[in-house]
């Protein structure tokens, strides 16, 4: 994950060299540092929803220290892609050092406000996301360009992504080095015309900002939002907590009487600043809302900082504020929010309480100096971005796995209290890498922070790592009257992965989950990965992994799948991603082999009775229907041991992609990709339903990653209910064991077992002396920083007694 402020730069970046390259002919030519014009905000959400203006606008800026006649002078647009221009022609002038306001057109949200009167006025609706903006003399010549978001086009490396509620603006109006991204930086628009008082480019930058005399938490206030927003602050006292490459942040030495306000901000300032931490200061500036993720981040709550700031350095060396230590000098609310808030936690009206809500209470602490003690790891550190989800030492209330996660056991009870710990502040590696259930033996302190919705402690002094002694699950192995399944996603797999890969996933599948008899795959991938050039077939990713299984003293494997339609089950582009089911050929265990099964056409359930069958094995199910569109569809296929038959139907539904994040702006957090899932379900049951229709005592082991959690809606219509209800085999453990996944710190299940009636119970007697089924999750994964896929695998052994009934 790369680092907030760096995250949208470095998007940026790739989608401009790309674009460039390919489409420098779409708009004229910026030449280089501007002599006198230049764009110094564009603004394109007017009317939109959720924004404050009704128009659309792009001002300039006159550098000089001449007025400038803008008889046949324009201003084109482009969209972010387009090669067509429109045009909006500028007449009057603009005095020296002035603002002139171009008013362009207006959106459909009439509570929206006007703009300052307009110097002048067009129709062009620009993009509130991205787009091109020129200045062009009466020559012909664009004396200035501004590209953002995925402009094809721009001088340097196109500035950020806008939105309905932010506009890019000049960092400084006196400074442009046609390094687009450099120069321009995105917050609240702030539309300025000529009757702005004139600055002076000529004998220095601009004069610093003027405004109301603020403290931090008066800005910051009792809110989500600051209720500063957009205005221009002076004085604001401070002492330098932490910097990093974007910004530095500050926090008040004489902090209110209010815990509700935080005492602590992030100053932007586009580069590496110079001030040093414990500097006292006094910074004046805009107050903004950052909202990470741009036009794709609505979900993500808002951070308040200060930008384009001027900073008065006072002193040096100042002793920092102390940090709060959360589960000690404050305790964080185990609830997200109180139940019954819908919408917006940010719009006018919505209570806030720290003491209630742990988004409030987090919130409360924005940008301040923040500690814990004996922080415990409730996910695995990702090694990659340097994070790791934590909760406090001390004074967690949320229901506990058994290894020391937190169980996300309801949509009303995730957990709240999760903080993700971030090394990004310092040498990579300092937080060290933790497993589930370590402690951050003493106290971490850092600065708190959002982004991409989670609430971050990025770390300035580390704690020591004591290791909880986690160890991997080793399952039980199958007796000779039990035939075992497993599930395992194995993450992308492809041969192009490194042997250490294959090896180590062999090894959990061989000495982890004791070798099961049939085990559903997924995500096994082409035989080229993720490159796009129409391969499907899987035979070497497959090959490859049972060759490794063999190497690891396993037994021999055949495999059995559908290849897919190139680019239509959705994953990684060019991987082709879909279920293999493996089965062991050493154990009496027979593939019923009925071919004809391809990407396209259904199997059927054929017969009735003890003949019951499907007409193809293996074959897909339902595969045309809208429910698996850009998803991969339902493998089933037909097994024979000692005489039972046996149905495998391995799945892997819809993820969870565009969902609300369970800490962001939204709540109760919408459930979107939940829709696709549960009518993917409906498909699959339907099919259950007509092999026990033809026969009520057939054997169904229908498994894999559904990607929703044994309480939802998705798993509820895959049990169903009355004499053909499945048994979800996650349900049947304890609560605090219900677990397969580790998600920013929930410990959840996505990945599930579900047999038919057939196999869920013995008749008695027999139900006195044998059981019909043990079932294992083979924790491998999940909790540990070195692991081999994101899910673990689990494996249920079915007793012979249930198959023969």
């Amino acid at each position: 994950m790369i680092p907030r402020r760096h995250r949208r730069l470095t998007s940026v970046l790739a989608i401009s060299s790309l674009a460039v390259a390919t489409a420098m002919a779409a708009a004229p030519s910026a030449h280089a540092v501007s002599a006198n014009l230049v764009v110094s905000e564009v603004y394109g959400g007017g009317g939109n929803s959720g924004t404050t203006l009704a128009s659309d606008f792009i001002e300039l800026y006159n550098t000089s220290d001449q007025p400038v006649d803008l008889t046949g002078w324009t201003v084109k647009y482009w969209s972010a892609q387009g090669t067509t221009a429109q045009t909006t022609s500028l007449t009057g002038s603009i005095p020296a050092g002035g603002h002139f306001l171009v008013k362009e057109a207006d959106g459909s949200n009439a509570g929206a406000g006007a703009l300052p009167a307009p110097d002048a006025t067009g129709t062009i609706a620009l993009s509130a996301t991205a787009g091109r903006v020129a200045v062009v003399d009466p020559n012909g010549t664009v004396v200035d360009l501004v590209g953002w978001g995925n402009a094809s086009q721009s001088e340097g490396t196109a500035a950020e992504y806008t939105s309905n509620t932010t506009s890019i603006a000049r960092v400084s109006a006196c400074t442009d080095t046609d390094n687009n991204a450099a120069d321009f930086v995105a917050g609240s628009p702030t539309p300025q015309n000529t009757g702005t008082p004139a600055g002076d480019c000529t004998t220095g930058p601009t004069p610093p900002p003027t405004g109301q005399a603020a403290t931090i938490p008066q800005i910051q206030g009792a809110a989500h939002r600051s209720p500063l927003t957009g205005q221009k602050v002076t004085d604001v006292p401070g002492v330098v907590t932490a910097t990093d490459g974007t910004g530095f942040w500050m926090q008040s030495v004489t902090p209110d009487d209010n815990p509700a306000t935080s005492e602590g901000i992030f100053v932007f300032t586009h580069s590496a600043p110079t001030v040093q931490v414990g500097d006292l200061l006094q910074v004046a500036g805009t107050v903004d809302e950052y909202r990470p993720g741009g036009a794709s981040g609505t979900g993500n709550l808002s951070t308040t900082e200060l930008t384009s700031p001027t900073i008065d350095v006072q002193g040096t060396g100042h002793a920092l504020p102390a940090p709060v230590i959360i589960g000690v000098d404050r305790i964080a609310p185990q609830q997200t929010i109180e139940s019954g808030n819908p919408g917006s936690v940010e719009k006018a009206g919505v209570p806030f309480d720290p003491k209630v809500n742990a988004l409030d209470f987090d919130e409360s602490l924005e940008g301040m100096r923040v500690g814990l003690k004996d922080a415990q790891a409730v996910g695995p550190t990702n090694t990659s971005y340097g994070e790791t989800a934590v909760v406090p030492g001390q004074n967690v209330t949320a229901l506990r796995t058994v290894d020391g996660g937190v169980e996300y056991n309801s949509y009303d009870s995730p957990n709240a209290m999760r903080l993700i710990l971030s090394d990004r502040l310092l040498p990579k590696g300092s937080v060290g890498a933790a497993n589930v259930g370590d402690t951050y033996a003493g106290t971490t302190v850092g600065v708190m922070d959002y982004d991409y919705g989670d609430f971050y402690l990025d770390v300035t002094k580390a704690a020591s790592l004591k290791s909880a002694g986690l160890k991997k699950t080793v399952a039980t192995k199958p007796s000779a009257t039990q035939l075992a399944f497993g599930t395992f996603n194995v993450e992308n797999l492809a041969p192009s992965d490194p042997q250490t890969k294959f090896d180590r996933l062999a090894g959990q599948l061989v000495h982890n989950m004791q070798s099961p008899d049939i085990v559903a795959l997924e995500e096994i991938q082409d035989d080229n990965g993720a490159t796009s050039d129409g391969t499907v077939d899987s035979t070497a990713t497959t090959d490859k992994l049972i060759a490794a299984v063999r190497a690891a003293g396993g037994p021999a494997y055949r495999a059995q799948w559908i290849n897919p339609q190139d680019g239509k089950d959705g994953g990684q582009p060019g991987g082709n991603i879909r279920q293999v089911l493996i089965y062991r050929i050493d154990r009496g265990l027979r593939f019923v082999d009925k071919p004809g099964g391809t990407a396209s056409n259904a199997t059927a359930v054929t017969g009735s009775g003890r003949k019951t069958s499907i007409s193809f094995s293996p074959g897909r199910i339902d595969p045309t229907n809208s429910a698996w569109d850009n998803s991969r569809k339902p493998l089933i296929a037909e097994f024979t041991w000692r005489g039972s038959p046996v149905f495998v139907i391995a799945n892997h539904f819809a993820a969870k992609l565009g969902d609300d994040p369970l800490m962001g702006r939204w709540q109760q957090p919408q459930r979107s990709s939940e829709v696709q899932r549960d009518s993917q379900a409906t498909v699959v049951r339907s099919f259950t339903d007509k092999l026990l229709a033809a026969d009520p005592r057939a054997n169904i082991v229908t498994l894999g990653d559904l990607n929703d959690f044994e309480f939802s809606p998705t798993t509820n219509i895959m049990v169903g209910s009355g004499a053909t209800k499945m048994t979800d085999l996650p349900r049947t453990l304890p609560a605090n064991q219900r677990y397969t996944y580790d998600y920013e710190g929930n410990s959840q299940v996505l990945d599930h077992i579900l047999v038919s009636p057939s196999l869920a119970t013995l008749p008695w007697p027999l139900s006195r002396v044998a059981k019909p089924y043990d079932y294992q999750v083979v924790h491998t994964n999940a909790e540990f920083s070195d692991q081999d896929s994101d899910h673990d695998p689990q494996v249920v052994r079915i007793n012979l007694l249930a198959l023969h009934r």
